[in-house]
């Protein structure tokens, strides 16, 4: 029996490049709330929409290799 092979995460490492802005926006928040002794400030907002743009990369071209 063949080992299944993860296509999501090949999938996930092309879809990166197209979302360079949503990526950049979230490393300038990290840098901005880095040293924030409170914990109140997070970047959690721009991680999600980062993650979003690579999800809707990836599904499409996902779903097409499952059928």
């Amino acid at each position: 029996m063949e080992d299944a092979v993860d296509q999501k995460k090949a999938l996930e490492e092309s879809c990166k490049s197209r979302c360079t802005k949503p990526y950049v926006e979230y490393k300038q928040c990290v840098k901005r709330v880095d040293g924030d002794d409170s914990g109140q400030k997070h970047c959690t907002g721009q991680y999600f929409d980062y993650w979003s743009c690579v999800d809707k990369c990836v599904a499409p071209k996902l779903f097409q290799e499952l059928k």
